[in-house]
């Protein structure tokens, strides 16, 4: 299979991403609230700190792991000139308040090449009359869709600064070789329904979390709980967090780092309590049920004590400090083994106390990139890469990864 998440922290084979290119050179000061950015962002920094960052998962993936652009599968799709007519005319019907209709002619005789150039940076290349906001968050490439055991959630965008990346990735899924086995496995919402991927982790086969954020409306993720129900899903826990920008998705806040252990951010964790509902299968209807916290339905559900980790360490500025620059957003690369921005201080030194070893992303690198990584030898292992200039595009090591294929233990 080229596709299937057992859990968010089963060992990494097959993981989406995006390095940053032109397009946040061309993120203008006075739009970048528009383009959901807080500060402007300087490439070449962010491309070697991304770079950096993918050589850790390659360290530690297995020999025929794959670390896979998703311009490269956008770039193979668009080499079927049917296929790139196909997504000319769903940017227009999708994004009417673009006017791409005025240029459609235009786009069609662009070569594949030139056809993603606009749909990253927003120009036609030489033709610089007709202009689009770039896309400078395909860097998170989480957010456009989220697998779940061998089905995908093709996800829908919350702001308009993204639609073209989501309808993007809707065209790989359709037209991608890689997804050619579970292509007819997507799980879709319509409407004014949206979700995002940084809503939906998966704790394990029967149970999944989807996050009601500021990304996520209540009916998308109902209508997204009730087809993964349908799947087998045995428990969707629906998290109410808070709908603001520093929590824009559950995973800024709340990230599993091994089997029984999660980075939490406690204010929006730790501290609420029922705002957790459990969605389950009860004959042919979705029962609800509500749950006292996260961690009690966590337990409940899987049979396991979970520890939950504190972003931030025990003091509240640090915590919210931390979580500010998504120190509880890591990204697990095999169980118990994660990584996340190195600025994070405080939360590192928490998962030292928890019996982590910690490593730099050089003393990680030279260690493995020559020998396989063996996580059942090593042990837990918080691995820190710097990260100054993406962390200003509010995203860490999760937001920017899409796994799409993981071991089974």
């Amino acid at each position: 299979m080229n596709v299937g998440i057992p859990s968010e922290i089963n060992p990494l084979k097959k993981v989406i991403v995006h390095t940053p290119g032109h397009e946040v050179s061309l993120v203008n000061p006075v739009s970048k609230d528009e383009l959901l950015f807080d500060d402007i962002i300087f490439e070449s920094d962010a491309k070697e700190e991304h770079l950096d960052m993918l050589k850790i998962f390659k360290a530690a993936m297995p020999e025929d792991g794959e670390v896979i652009e998703i311009l490269d599968l956008a770039l193979t799709c668009f080499q079927d000139e049917s296929v790139r007519e196909e997504f000319i005319e769903l940017m227009i019907k999708e994004l009417p308040f673009e006017n791409i209709h005025t240029v459609q002619d235009e786009l069609k005789q662009l070569p594949a090449e030139k056809l993603l150039q606009f749909v990253v940076e927003g120009s036609i290349p030489p033709n610089r009359s007709f202009n689009l906001n770039p896309a400078p968050n395909l860097l998170f490439t989480r957010d456009l869709s989220a697998v779940v055991g061998d089905h995908i959630i093709l996800s829908r965008a919350a702001k308009k600064a993204r639609a073209r990346e989501f309808l993007l990735m809707n065209t790989i899924v359709k037209h991608h070789p890689m997804f050619e086995e579970v292509k007819n496995n997507t799980i879709n919402i319509t409407g004014q329904q949206s979700i995002e991927g940084g809503d939906v982790l998966v704790a394990s086969e029967n149970v999944v979390l989807i996050g009601m954020s500021e990304r996520t409306s209540f009916s998308g993720l109902m209508s997204v709980a009730e087809k993964l129900i349908e799947t087998g899903v045995e428990h969707v826990l629906a998290v109410d967090i808070p709908k603001q920008r520093s929590s824009m998705h559950l995973d800024t806040i709340f990230t599993f780092a091994d089997e029984n252990e999660c980075i939490v951010f406690p204010p929006a964790i730790e501290q609420q309590t029922d705002n957790v509902v459990d969605l389950y299968a009860s004959g042919d209807h979705v029962q609800t049920r509500r749950c006292k916290s996260l961690k009690d339905a966590l337990e409940e559900l899987t049979g396991r004590d979970f520890n939950f980790i504190r972003c931030g360490g025990e003091e509240q500025i640090n915590q919210y400090r931390e979580q500010w620059t998504d120190g509880a957003n890591v990204f697990a690369l095999a169980p118990g083994v994660i990584v996340g921005y190195g600025r994070n201080t405080k939360t590192f030194e928490m998962m030292a106390e928890h019996g982590y070893k910690l490593m730099d992303q050089y003393d990680f690198i030279d260690e493995f990139a020559n020998k396989p990584f063996d996580y059942k030898k090593e042990g837990k292992i918080a691995i820190s890469f710097q990260g100054h200039e993406l962390c200003r595009g509010r995203g860490g090591a999760r937001c920017m990864t899409m796994p799409v294929l993981r071991s089974r233990i």
